[in-house]
C-alpha cells in the first residue's frame, strides 16, 4: 500500500515500559490552509486502516476534502503503523508491547504539531476505537481542538464490553496454530472463530430480525458471519490481539495527566462535543454515553436512531451517515 506516508518516532517510551522506534502511518486529503487551521483528524478503528476509514471523507459528506485538510492516522497495531506483524525482533510478533490510547494520541499530536505544523484542529471525529481516540484528544488537547465527535464508542471501556472483547480474544488464542503469537502460518481456525463470535455483537437483534443485511446484498445470517470473517482475515492475528489490548485498556484517564481520575479527564474536555452512540449498539450503549456526557462541560448526547447496532457508524447505512453528517456539519460550522 503506497498511498500513505510514515512519520518516524525514534526511541519512544511506551506506557507499558518498553522503549522502541515507532513508525506512524498516515494519509492526508485536501490542502492545509495558509493559517494551518482547517484541520480534521479521523483516527482509525479496530481492524481498520486508512482505506477502510476514508468512507468518512468525501465531497458528498460533512468532512469534505475540498474544504478541509483531513488527516487519517493509522492506529498502532493495525498493520501499517508499528505493529506485531511489521516490527523486527525482539519487539515483533508475540513480543510486541501494549500500545495505549495515550500512546496513540501522543504520537499523533507529535505528527500534527512537529511534522505537519498544525496550529488548530477544527474537529477530531472517529468511529469505535477511532472515537475513543477522539475522546483522548479532547481530554489532553482541548486548547488545540475545537470539537470532537465520538461515534459508537466510550471514553472508558465498560465491564460488559471488556468481557466481550476478552472472550473474542480467547477464541483466537485457543487455536493450537496460534503458538503464543510465534506462528509461521496464520491461525486460520482461530481467526474464523473470532470473526464468527464478533458477528453476533457487531450488529443488533433488530438488524437480524428485520433482515437489514439485505441492503448489503446479503441473504442470510450465515452471510453476515462470512462478511465479518472476511473483514478480519485481512488482519494478522497478532495485530488483532494487540489492538484488542488497546481496547481492553481503553481509559482516557489512565495516564500521567489524569492519574486514573476519570471524572477529571471528562471535565478536561472543554471543547464542544457531540457524542453519538447507536441506540442498538451492544458494545457502547447510550446509557454509558449519557453518564460520560454529564461530566463534559460542552457536550451533547445525540443517539443514532439505527437498527444496525455498532455497525451504525461503519458507513454502511445512508440514513445513519446522514444523521452523523448533520452533527459533524454543526461542529464544523
Amino acid at each position: 500500500m503506497s498511498d500513505h506516508q510514515i512519520f518516524e518516532i525514534p526511541r519512544y517510551p511506551t506506557q507499558s515500559g518498553v522503549t522502541l522506534d515507532l513508525r506512524l502511518s498516515y494519509r492526508t486529503f485536501g490542502q492545509l490552509s495558509p493559517q494551518r487551521d482547517n484541520v480534521v483528524v479521523v483516527p482509525t478503528f479496530y481492524g481498520g486502516r486508512h482505506p477502510e476509514t476514508q468512507y468518512m471523507v468525501s465531497p458528498e459528506r460533512a468532512i469534505d476534502p475540498t474544504r478541509y485538510f483531513v488527516i487519517i492516522p493509522d492506529m498502532f497495531c493495525n498493520g501499517l503503523s508499528s505493529s506485531p506483524s511489521n516490527t523486527p525482533a525482539p519487539y515483533g510478533r508475540g513480543g510486541f508491547p501494549l500500545m495505549s490510547l495515550y500512546d496513540n494520541v501522543l504520537c499523533q499530536h507529535r505528527l500534527l504539531t512537529e511534522h505537519l505544523g498544525v496550529n488548530r484542529i477544527q474537529l477530531v471525529a472517529g468511529f469505535s476505537m477511532g472515537g475513543m481516540q477522539a475522546y483522548q484528544w479532547g481530554a489532553l488537547y482541548s486548547g488545540l481542538v475545537e470539537a470532537i465527535a465520538p461515534i459508537c464508542c466510550a471514553a472508558r471501556i465498560s465491564d460488559h464490553n471488556y468481557l466481550f472483547v476478552d472472550s473474542a480474544k480467547a477464541t483466537l488464542m485457543l487455536d493450537p496454530d496460534y503458538k503464543d503469537g510465534w506462528y509461521e502460518t496464520p491461525p486460520l481456525r482461530g481467526l474464523l472463530t473470532f470473526g464468527k463470535v464478533y458477528a453476533a455483537w457487531l450488529f443488533s437483534q433488530d438488524f437480524l430480525r428485520e433482515k437489514l443485511y439485505r441492503s448489503l446484498g446479503l441473504q442470510s445470517r450465515r452471510d453476515v458471519v462470512l462478511l465479518t470473517q472476511n473483514y478480519f482475515l485481512q488482519n494478522d492475528a497478532n495485530d488483532l490481539l494487540a489492538m484488542a489490548d488497546t481496547w481492553l485498556t481503553g481509559d482516557i484517564s489512565a495516564n500521567p495527566h489524569f492519574e486514573g481520575d476519570f471524572k477529571r479527564a471528562l471535565a478536561a474536555i472543554t471543547c464542544r462535543a457531540i457524542v453519538m452512540p447507536a441506540l442498538t449498539d451492544q458494545y457502547f450503549p447510550p446509557a454509558d454515553s449519557a453518564l460520560e456526557v454529564q461530566q463534559m462541560p460542552r457536550a451533547e448526547l445525540r443517539p443514532i436512531p439505527s437498527g444496525w447496532g455498532h455497525g451504525a457508524g461503519f458507513g454502511l447505512a445512508p440514513a445513519d451517515n446522514a444523521f452523523i453528517d448533520t452533527a459533524l456539519r454543526e461542529l464544523l460550522g
